[in-house]
């Protein structure tokens, strides 16, 4: 189960791992256009902020209950078949979105986007790991989810220059679906069959047995992303600052989770990913003990810039460390518990920081994600010495 280091690597397959993180960028822009998009059809229909929280949370929802059956999936119907079926139900989905303007079949709708996504990112992931060389796996993968950000930070934009009347923002995400769709098939013969490698996988539980340090960097990862990301402008609001510097925090985050994944992999190769989640995870720390120091001062946006990095490198980290110790049905076994974990995190998360920031103040944000971090941390470094005992 667990991969071998070669003297010869095979040669990086550039043509096949273009077109995935390109097909996974088109899925990501219109991923990344459909909450927003959700979110004002639903305010313009009158709907009070609980029930589109509430319709925002059946994504990962159906992200959390599908993850399980993603492996057996692909063993079913192979991993090519399901990645393109799935891309194409996506379009369908955008379809049904469109001509029903119901919110309650959004509610529906919306859950089995989550549950149809889920083999898009576990494939993707696992198609990116497989086709880089172990010798590149950190740059390789800091450029897959660089370009995976620009989609889903694409996704608002173009939100933006067409507007949500009529059928043009549908037209956008069924077209990024769909074109997921075609390059997926047209790149699919260089692409591996993890459906028939015939190595045990164990599934999910099995998995949690061999890295269950892995699957807490994700479950981490997620929880001060998607907590930073919510509450970081209310946060800044606790300290008087105006509504479009609010805005403008979260969008530093995304530059810096944009821009440092391709560093932070190449730092990978050299130290390792183990190493390199203990090192983002401190890093993460540092820069949330540092947010109310310098909130009000111009050195925030160094600040957030370096924290959108390390606090999402803390899960492109766990990926290069995946890569290099798994491959075939147990790599996908393990991107199937990630994609598990990431739901949770992000269902856990931002209660647990909003609930303390309403109890003691701002204070409570960066409270929460330095004791994540510290947690992390600490359970890192005793499975790593754990693992050097065994």
């Amino acid at each position: 189960m667990t991969s071998s280091t070669d003297t010869a690597e095979p040669p990086l397959q550039w043509a096949a791992l273009a077109g995935v993180t390109a097909a996974l960028a088109m899925f990501g822009a219109a991923q990344g256009l459909s909450s927003p998009l959700f979110t004002l059809l639903m305010q313009k229909q009158g709907m009070s902020p609980a029930l589109i929280g509430l319709s925002a949370a059946m994504m990962p929802l159906g992200l959390v209950l599908s993850a399980s059956l993603v492996p057996a999936a692909v063993r079913l119907v192979g991993a090519r078949t399901l990645a393109v079926s799935c891309s194409l139900i996506g379009a369908l989905c955008f379809f049904a979105i469109g001509y029903l303007q119901d919110w309650v079949a959004w509610f529906v709708i919306r859950f089995i986007v989550g549950v149809i996504i889920n083999p898009l990112y576990i494939l993707g992931e696992v198609w990116a790991l497989s086709l880089a060389p172990p010798s590149r796996r950190g740059r390789v993968m800091g450029i897959f989810n660089s370009v995976l950000g620009v989609g889903y930070a694409t996704g608002p934009l173009v939100l933006t220059a067409v507007g949500t009347s009529g059928w043009v923002p549908f037209i956008v995400g069924i077209a990024g679906f769909v074109l997921c769709a075609v390059i997926l098939r047209a790149v699919s013969a260089s692409l591996a069959g993890f459906e028939d490698d015939g190595q045990p996988s164990g599934g999910i539980v099995g998995f949690a047995r061999l890295a269950p340090a892995l699957l807490f960097a994700v479950l981490v990862s997620a929880a001060v992303q998607q907590s930073t990301y919510a509450l970081i402008p209310v946060f800044g609001s606790g300290y008087g600052l105006p509504e479009a510097v609010l805005a403008a925090l979260v969008m530093v985050l995304s530059l810096g989770n944009i821009f440092l994944q391709i560093p932070l992999g190449l730092l990978a190769e050299r130290f390792g990913g183990r190493a390199m989640i203990i090192a983002c995870a401190v890093a993460t720390a540092v820069c949330a003990v540092l947010l109310p120091l310098l909130i009000t001062t111009p050195l925030i946006w160094v600040v957030l810039l370096v924290m959108g990095a390390v606090g999402y490198g803390v899960y492109t980290m766990a990926l290069v460390e995946l890569g290099s110790r798994f491959k075939g049905s147990a790599l996908v076994s393990g991107n199937a518990a990630f994609a598990l974990m990431w739901g949770a995190g992000g269902i856990v998360g931002p209660p647990t920081a909003g609930a303390l920031m309403q109890a003691i103040g701002p204070l409570g944000l960066p409270a929460v994600i330095v004791g994540l971090d510290v947690l992390l941390v600490v359970f890192a470094l005793y499975r790593s010495s754990v693992r050097r005992k065994s």
